[in-house]
C-alpha cells in the first residue's frame, strides 16, 4: 500500500530535507502541487528503479499474468516435467551437451578423513 502525501511545491521547498528522509521509507511518495495541480512526483532512488524495472519486464512479457497462470497450472499437474531442457533444445538443435566434469582437488586437499593410531605400550 502506498503512502501519499500530496503538499505544495513551496511547503515542500521548506521541507526537502525532511521529505527526502521520508521517502526513503517503504512505499512513501510525495506528489508536489502549484496553483493546485499536480506537478512532480517523488519517490526514493530505489523505489524508482523498481519502478522502471517493472516497467520493462511488462514491456517484453505483456502476458506475464497468464504465463504465470499457465506455469502455475503445470506445476500443480506435473506437466512442467515434460518440458524440453535447455541440453535437450540443445542437441535438437545440433549442438553439444558437454557433461560437468568432476571438480579436481585442489592443492592435492584429501577428502578421506584420518584417524589417529593408538600406540601400544609395551
Amino acid at each position: 500500500m502506498n503512502t501519499k502525501t500530496t503538499i505544495s511545491i513551496t511547503d515542500a521547498r521548506k521541507r526537502i530535507f525532511d521529505i527526502a528522509d521520508e521517502v526513503q521509507l517503504p512505499n512513501r511518495i510525495y506528489t508536489l502541487t502549484a496553483d493546485g495541480k499536480p506537478k512532480m512526483v517523488m519517490m526514493s532512488a530505489e523505489e524508482y528503479e523498481s519502478l522502471l524495472e517493472t516497467i520493462s519486464v511488462l514491456e517484453e512479457f505483456p502476458d506475464i499474468k497468464k504465463d504465470i497462470a499457465e506455469a502455475d497450472e503445470a506445476f500443480r499437474t506435473g506437466e512442467y516435467k515434460k518440458w524440453s531442457t535447455l541440453d535437450d533444445l540443445k542437441r535438437e538443435w545440433g549442438m553439444s551437451v558437454k557433461v560437468a566434469e568432476k571438480p579436481k582437488r585442489k592443492y592435492g586437499v584429501h577428502t578421506s578423513i584420518k584417524t589417529k593410531s593408538k600406540k601400544r605400550t609395551h
